[in-house]
């Protein structure tokens, strides 16, 4: 989703690099923020300017970080390849993503803001226009969708809210669920909170199928920009809200259980279903808290640190979990393509 912007070469010759470790002396809590890198803002690589940064996944086969363009007007809709979140660098020329007749998507037919790669390599992009789930092979060329509801789509035609619908997607780590969060609320569950993520489950042969609804309570005034699993039923889910004033405030929820999770596919309004029916959550941190690493920012910020972060992945490591942001600088010249870094326990 695009945020309120605030008015204010070649990867060689790009800006230099910016990966702030923490000092010893000056180490963070648990659960903060251990390092950030501004290395990918605004660099050209070649031809095309790095930029509307919305989705962050892991593709095995190209050893990269994967990251789509959210839109950007008539430019074709495009996947980045990087690596290394602490001194990221693009590794390759982008994959332009093709309905099945070889038409490239651009802005103005889709908004690409989730991403997630299959066990065989194929790409899956959530699309906030209709909204859609695509399905890419290797070559760029769509396959293949997904089912969405039709009270999804944005109004007039359903109940969702422009530029507020499909925004969070993920896939479990043994590749046999995908799930799509809403980053707003749909205006038939009257209750601006409850969020609603959609469950597709892998069968026998291959195809995916939509098998059920999670219902989600945010924080007043919160929107959901990102989800990953980091087991088959645990998810990480990031809750974002901006102000002019105070810039962008981001929070990491924890939901450890969604095997005991109530399917609210059937429920017509969220609201009347009680607390229990929702996905339960545990704060992770609140990002505003953290150490400023000594960062800066180019809009008024509470925490120079942040930004309009909207891309996250999460991997184990030796002492609980490495979680990784990545922020949608909107192509605007007082918005940041930022890598975050953090080291977190999960329940």
């Amino acid at each position: 989703m695009k945020r309120p912007i605030i008015a204010g070469a070649l990867l060689a010759l790009a800006t230099p690099l910016l990966a702030v470790p923490v000092p010893a002396a000056a180490a963070p809590r648990s659960n903060c923020a251990t390092s950030y890198s501004d290395a990918l803002d605004k660099i050209v690589y070649p031809g095309a300017t790095v930029g509307g940064l919305s989705d962050l996944a892991w593709d095995r086969r190209s050893h990269s970080w994967v990251s789509t363009v959210d839109n950007h007007g008539t430019d074709p809709a495009r996947i980045w390849f990087w690596r290394d979140p602490h001194s990221p660098r693009i590794t390759r020329d982008p994959l332009v993503l093709k309905n099945a007749d070889g038409t490239p998507y651009d802005g103005t037919t889709s908004d690409n803001e989730g991403l997630v790669v299959l066990p065989n390599g194929d790409f899956v992009v959530s699309s906030e226009t209709e909204p859609s789930i695509r399905v890419f092979g290797r070559d760029g060329v769509q396959k293949a969708s997904l089912p969405v509801p039709a009270r999804f789509a944005v109004t007039p035609a359903g109940e969702a809210t422009a530029n507020a619908t499909l925004e969070g997607l993920t896939i479990t780590p043994d590749g046999t669920r995908i799930i799509a969060a809403m980053e707003g609320a749909l205006s038939g569950d009257h209750d601006a909170t409850r969020h609603r993520f959609l469950v597709y489950d892998l069968g026998r042969h291959g195809a995916w199928s939509l098998t059920g609804q999670f219902a989600y309570a945010a924080e007043s005034g919160r929107r959901i920009p990102e989800i990953v699993a980091y087991d088959h039923d645990s998810l990480l889910v990031m809750e974002a809200s901006f102000a002019t004033t105070t810039g962008n405030a981001i929070s990491l929820y924890a939901v450890p259980a969604t095997r005991r999770a109530t399917n609210v596919g059937a429920v017509t309004d969220l609201s009347a279903v009680p607390s229990s029916a929702l996905l339960r959550k545990s704060l992770v941190v609140d990002l505003v808290k953290c150490p400023t690493l000594g960062a800066t920012a180019k809009q008024p910020q509470t925490n120079p640190l942040m930004d309009n972060y909207e891309a996250m992945a999460v991997e184990p490591s030796r002492h609980g979990y490495t979680v990784t942001l990545l922020s949608d600088d909107n192509f605007g010249a007082t918005q940041i393509t930022r890598v975050l870094t953090l080291s977190a326990r999960l329940p």
